[in-house]
């Protein structure tokens, strides 16, 4: 034990006197510490992403850049956020997942309690990982509405068929006018449909907010718009290339949010979902954030196409993409819009799309996935729009009626996966015996 000594990266303002004062006692030997002074949050960054096991991340809570994704980034690697008071402390650190906070001027007993209740020396950590010992599952969140995506390729009508599901729930009596459309294209085209004259607050100020903290469900609802609709629209990203201020871990923190102030959520994603793991780039894979995050967690994701051969290629695909992410075959439904109206036609081009879908997966793999919804050819839609009246009542009613009924089957097989009886250990002699009466007498 005593080898093990405790690593901590620092980082404070200029004229923070703890600074200094934290390595004189790691120079002096006056606590088992190893002090690695940084300058910087990129720094930071990249040493807790070098592979190098740390013990602590000890920062001044003023500092900008000092968020959640900082502080999940830390306990990726089993390093415990410690902050210490520099005048500008907030309330809602803790919800971030930050230790403890310090005083300014802490002594060297405080500091070593801290590092001690709160943070384990490497060799700790070293041992733990070596032995299969993981951490402890995350607790479970409070009730989160429901999360639909609706996704497709360009020029298939996705941001139509969102706006009709959006407004086929939002007219539901059981939803209590707590629908919410949310842009989270990268081309984001809801605000131009709905006339949004106003382009903030968005999706930016949305995550903004969870970068620190955790807003109330009232403050979230104040970030959407409202003109009339059913539904509240979250307006999307302002400029395509504003997905670069978009982190991780408060994009998710946002999502969450989302699901806890409004009882349905429907996203308009784009098909993109390469990561890492297929291009190699780990900028793709944060380009394509809000698509993979919400296709991952959503209960159900519409997948929009157009009749014909290249339509149903490109469904093909996009559900091939979505399979390849994780989401299982029982959660997608497929939408054919601007459909034939001939069943024969609407037949051969179910055909197609389960030939294609076969050809993309393991042969010994029997496809869940659902029949798809044809909708057909609405003629006077645009002008509806641009009118500010909405999608026809009948593309709404139809949309709606195919996502409930997808999502009541899902319902049902996770209540009765939930409610099979497990099985009981039978006590040797508790059945009887085959043996007739006179045999076991004899």
């Amino acid at each position: 034990m005593t080898s093990e000594r405790f690593v901590v990266l620092g980082l404070a303002h200029v004229r923070s006197n703890w600074f200094a004062q934290v390595s004189q006692w790691a120079t002096a030997a006056a606590l088992p510490v190893d002090f690695i002074k940084c300058v910087s949050l990129d720094e930071v960054r990249a040493r807790l992403a070098s592979g190098r096991a740390f013990s602590a991340l000890l920062v001044d809570a003023g500092i900008v850049g000092v968020d959640r994704d900082l502080v999940d980034l830390a306990a990726q690697i089993s390093c415990t956020t410690l902050l210490v008071d520099d005048g500008s402390l907030r309330s809602e650190w803790a919800e971030l997942g930050v230790a403890t906070v310090l005083p300014a001027d802490f002594d060297r007993q405080q500091f070593r309690s801290v590092l001690d209740q709160h943070a384990h020396p490497i060799g700790t950590v070293t041992t733990s990982v070596s032995q299969g010992v993981e951490p402890a599952p995350a607790q479970p969140s409070a009730w989160r509405g429901r999360l639909i995506a609706v996704t497709g390729a360009g020029g298939t009508g996705t941001s139509t068929i969102t706006m009709a599901l959006a407004q086929g729930l939002g007219r539901d009596v059981r939803n209590r006018s707590l629908v919410l459309l949310a842009d989270l294209a990268l081309d984001a085209d809801q605000a131009m449909l709905h006339d949004a004259r106003d382009i903030v607050p968005g999706v930016q100020e949305l995550v903004d907010a969870f970068r620190h903290g955790t807003p109330a469900a009232d403050e979230i609802r104040t970030l959407t718009f409202g003109d009339g609709r059913p539904y509240r629209l979250l307006l999307g990203l302002r400029r395509h290339r504003d997905w670069a201020v978009l982190r991780p871990r408060s994009f998710q923190a946002a999502l969450d949010g989302l699901r806890s102030a409004f009882t349905q959520v429907v996203a308009d994603i784009d098909p993109d979902l390469e990561g890492e793991a297929q291009c190699g780039s780990i900028d793709v894979e944060e380009r394509n954030l809000m698509a993979r995050t919400v296709a991952s967690q959503a209960d159900v994701v519409v997948v929009t196409a157009l009749a014909g051969p290249q339509g149903v290629h490109r469904l093909a695909r996009v559900l091939g993409d979505l399979r390849e992410l994780g989401v299982p075959d029982t959660r997608l439904l497929p939408v054919v819009n601007r459909a034939p109206r001939s069943p024969r036609s609407r037949a051969e081009i179910a055909r197609a799309l389960a030939d294609l879908v076969a050809t993309r997966r393991d042969p010994d793999t029997v496809s869940a996935l659902a029949s798809p919804l044809f909708v057909g050819e609405h003629r006077r839609i645009d002008a509806a729009i641009r009118d500010g009246l909405g999608v026809p009542s009948a593309l709404a009613s139809s949309i709606t009626a195919a996502v409930a009924g997808l999502t009541d089957r899902l319902a049902l097989d996770d209540a009765s996966v939930a409610g099979a009886a497990e099985p009981v250990a039978v006590r040797p002699g508790s059945l009887g015996s085959w043996a007739t009466s006179q045999e076991a007498a004899g």
